[in-house]
């Protein structure tokens, strides 16, 4: 079977507010406003057929006009939007965010989707979409129910499935959902959360020693964490590779989408069978074009791969 990824998350409309100079959260800022598509599978699935992977979409999404708006986007970008199912309210998320004068996250107000429609979609054709799929992305923060079914059905099928952090909510509660992945991908903040520890202010030889712990404490197969500007370390436990990824150098923009830009490269390496270090190296070079961009998804991916040294050492694997 050809590989193809079957995604499965969250669509938003995100309202992003761009302080034009230095940002005052207690008065008035001048700037400019702008609203983009967005949402953690939205921005994985869009990212990853971009990156020339088949990819298969499973979300709820409103009915009206910018619904609509958000399907024929996908679509544009080869996403299989067959599995989108309408909803009539509440089918896509809200989510306003504030960027500082340098282009970094000020503060935010997010209003999750009505997710029931999405859970009623999984518990019918659940099977029949895993199973039409080589490889799993699931946004670990929908509901229990939703992520340990789309778990247990990946691990029915064999199928590997690799995981994003949305709103903690879930994992944080439920971290033996993290035991079953093949990859998870999160931020620095959001390991000092699930390694209950000073993550942050590690140093690199100590982050890198505290993933191994934890990894392989949880049995899980892979786990990278993002460390911002700092860049990335990443650990297989399979094949005990472990490292240290420094970022590239970028113009920032909009650090937005960086997050899910990151996760999308890493994933499409694996999926395309690079070991964790090529994939990871992928990774970041999606995320530090995605912040030189407004928007959530950067949609030149497909020239900047052909142009990137890196990836024309990888072709025709990538």
């Amino acid at each position: 079977m050809p590989s193809s990824v079957l995604v499965i998350g969250t669509i938003f409309i995100d309202c992003k507010g761009f302080a034009k100079q230095n940002y005052h959260p207690s008065t008035r800022n001048l700037g400019h406003i702008q609203f983009v598509h967005g949402g953690v599978g939205r921005n994985v699935a869009e990212n990853l057929a971009n990156l020339n992977l088949a990819t298969f979409f499973v979300s709820s999404v409103d009915a009206a006009a910018i619904g609509k708006e958000v399907v024929e986007r996908l679509q544009k970008s080869k996403v299989n939007t067959k599995y989108l199912i309408e909803s009539k309210q509440l089918g896509m998320g809200m989510w306003l965010a504030i960027l500082d004068e340098k282009g970094d996250l000020a503060g935010s107000i997010s209003q999750m989707p009505d997710l029931t429609l999405l859970q009623e979609l999984i518990s019918r054709k659940g099977k029949e979409m895993i199973q039409q799929s080589t490889h799993i992305t699931l946004e670990l923060d929908l509901n229990y129910q939703i992520a340990h079914s789309v778990i247990e059905l990946a691990k029915e099928e064999k199928k590997p499935i690799y995981g994003i952090p949305g709103n903690l909510d879930v994992i944080l509660n439920h971290r033996e959902l993290l035991d079953y992945l093949d990859c998870f991908i999160c931020n620095n903040f959001e390991a000092d959360l699930f390694l209950e520890l000073d993550f942050t202010n590690l140093n690199i030889d100590q982050k890198q020693e505290s993933l191994i712990h934890f990894v392989d404490r949880r049995g899980m197969g892979s786990m990278v964490v993002t460390l911002g500007e700092k860049g990335a370390i990443y650990y297989n436990s399979h094949t005990k590779e472990v490292g240290y990824q420094p970022v590239f150098p970028v113009k920032l923009v909009d650090s937005s989408g960086a997050g899910d830009a990151f996760f999308s490269g890493t994933v499409m390496g694996l999926v395309k069978g690079l070991s964790l270090k090529e994939a990871v190296i992928c990774g970041t070079k999606v995320a530090g074009w995605t912040i030189e961009s407004t928007e959530n998804t950067y949609l030149e991916l497909p020239i900047k791969i052909k142009q990137d040294e890196f990836f024309r050492l990888l072709s025709p694997t990538v």
